[in-house]
């Protein structure tokens, strides 16, 4: 194996496509062609993460968080982004990152977050926009049916729980091919009109390569006519947050309590309690505070989050709990999630959960 494999894996779990546009993901150290030895999967990557690594004899650093994020002008080692790019490098060790387009992923960090507290009927809180495309193309009536079949197979026409959707309506083509072509129908030099089916699909835009290389394979015409548009729906398994209820609905104090053992939160800030019970569950990895009025829309008894400041907490208004874990804290499981897509996915290679903890906040 390469490193391309281990990276084709993890895109397939959670496509880059859909990370935000601030972000820095993808292989930011290394060459994907390397030889594999072995993968090393953590949450940062520090110093003490490559000596791991190292030590291990893994030369690909898996981390959620991207070491490098704004542009390096100089690499002396004076920074610790710095140091690490350096000792990554000297070691032959590459490093690729996920982040967003995992906090974006439906079974990313917030599946994950839900997996612990064991929450049940989820949903996306905040759907990603513009992830949804449709495909339009005309093909004659005797291939449309293979053509069509084809698109569905290289992954087009899904739509929530249902698969092979498409529209099609027939009509007249026409057009005239000059002296350069080769017409599949028709003559050079004629004006050709020609029953044809027009085919309409949606699918994902991280697939656009897979199904434009699908259509151009298997349509029969030297010159294929097609349209891709950007729609606005909601895609309704990507996007940041995630909604989820308790198997039992808890009081506001017992649900803290079991919030901060099964995530081992060292302490939880949280907003005004509401003397109301614990049922349906909002959680969101990382900095949450722009998912505070998604929370209360959804109509979630609290939000789990975190990295709120003092204003934000006013924001509760008394119509959801705000529950602050700490952004370590509500993202350290999401190592152990990929760990496991990888072991399944990578059979013949150590596949090793860093051990090293990343967590630069320390409670007195």
């Amino acid at each position: 194996m390469i490193i391309q494999d281990v990276i084709d894996s993890l895109e397939e779990f959670s496509p880059l496509a859909y990370a935000e546009g601030f972000d820095n993901v993808g292989l930011l150290v290394g060459n994907k062609n390397t030889k594999l030895t072995g993968v090393l999967v953590t949450l940062d990557t520090l110093e003490e993460v490559v000596d791991e690594a190292i030590k291990e004899n893994c030369n690909l650093i898996v981390s959620f968080h991207p070491i490098i994020f704004k542009g390096l002008k100089k690499i002396t080692g004076k920074t610790y982004v710095e140091r690490v790019v350096i000792k990554a490098i000297k070691n032959d060790i590459a490093i690729y990152s996920m982040h967003t387009a995992l906090d974006n992923a439906w079974q990313g960090v917030n599946s994950m977050i839900c997996d612990q507290l064991q929450l049940n009927n989820r949903s996306i809180l905040i759907p990603q926009t513009q992830s949804i495309k449709k495909l339009t193309t005309f093909v004659p009536n005797e291939q449309a049916d293979n053509v069509r079949k084809a698109l569905f197979k290289a992954g087009a026409g899904n739509i929530g729980n249902y698969s092979n959707c498409s529209f099609n309506t027939e009509g007249v083509g026409t057009y005239k091919a000059n002296e350069n072509a080769n017409p599949t129908l028709g003559k050079i030099g004629e004006t050709h009109q020609e029953a044809e089916t027009q085919i309409s699909v949606t699918f994902a835009k991280h697939s656009q390569s897979t199904i434009l290389q699908t259509l151009l394979k298997t349509h029969p015409y030297e010159e294929v006519a097609y349209e891709i548009v950007t729609l606005e729906n909601n895609n309704q398994h990507i996007g940041m947050g995630m909604l989820g209820e308790l198997e039992n609905a808890m009081t506001e104090a017992d649900f803290l309590k079991y919030l901060k053992t099964k995530m081992q939160a060292s302490c939880i800030r949280h907003s005004n309690l509401r003397n109301k019970p614990i049922k349906k569950v909002a959680v969101l990895g990382g900095s949450g505070s722009f998912a505070i009025s998604a929370a209360k829309a959804s109509g979630a008894d609290v939000l789990v989050t975190s990295d709120l400041k003092y204003h934000d907490f006013f924001s509760a208004e008394n119509s959801i709990v705000l529950a602050d874990i700490g952004h370590y804290e509500s993202e350290q499981y999401t190592k152990n999630g990929l760990v496991a897509h990888l072991t399944k996915k990578i059979t013949n290679f150590a596949v090793v959960l860093s051990k090293t903890n990343t967590n630069p906040v320390q409670y007195f």
